[in-house]
């Protein structure tokens, strides 16, 4: 019996050590939080109605790098503005182009017809000519920090609008989109919102100028 418990001790010992130093160890991550641009439009809508200004074919928005993935992207200005970084637990549900061209389409189609370019029997000829084609570029969508308590959500696009014609695309006209919005708070979630913003007042720039730039 004497020969037992001596053995069983230091086992029993070994075992509460072990316990103690699981116990220690840090917590499992938590998982990314997701992030969109919210519900847009959500009023109840005509079944049918006749734009007023002529269709447009939107094509898919250029982005490269980090700016097509769906991390939610930060810059310290204070300290160094030239690098870009991921929020740890913060993810977009798509590419931030994705979700641009998503609400670009909500905002624009109000007014008017938006086409896929890429669907060629979705084209609808007036006049016997194509509807101008808009192409943009996403350049920048990040939460900016002037200090650790202070940021905005800055977008930053080049829009082209080009006639389609069979020896090639003829240029109408370009402009730089910039947007830049305040965070509500200073972390991923007001960074989140006001790129939110920042999308809405761009989609209202671009359907501001596509007014004057697209009239027949």
């Amino acid at each position: 019996m004497n020969t037992i418990h001596r053995i069983a001790m230091p086992a029993a010992a070994l075992l509460l050590a072990v316990l103690a130093g699981c116990s220690s160890l840090p917590e499992r991550p938590s998982r990314p939080l997701l992030y969109d641009f919210g519900p847009g439009q959500v009023a109840v809508q005509p079944q049918s109605r006749i734009a007023d200004l002529p269709p447009i074919a939107l094509a898919d928005i250029d982005a490269s790098g980090v700016l097509d993935s769906a991390m939610l992207m930060y810059r310290l200005a204070y300290t160094d503005a030239q690098q870009l970084q991921p929020y740890a637990l913060a993810r977009w549900t798509l590419p931030p182009s994705q979700l641009v061209a998503q609400r670009l389409r909500e905002r624009l189609g109000q007014r008017r017809a938006v086409l896929d370019v890429d669907d060629s029997a979705s084209l609808q000829r007036i006049d016997g000519k194509l509807p101008l084609i808009l192409r943009l570029q996403l350049e920048e969508f990040s939460q900016i920090f002037d200090s650790p308590a202070s940021s905005a959500g800055v977008l930053r696009l080049r829009a082209t609008l080009v006639e389609k014609l069979p020896e090639g695309d003829r240029l109408i006209a370009q402009r730089l989109v910039l947007s830049r919005q305040p965070a509500p708070t200073a972390d991923a979630a007001g960074g989140a919102k006001a790129l939110a913003t920042a999308t809405d007042d761009a989609a209202q720039q671009i359907g501001d100028w596509l007014a004057q730039a697209a009239a027949p």
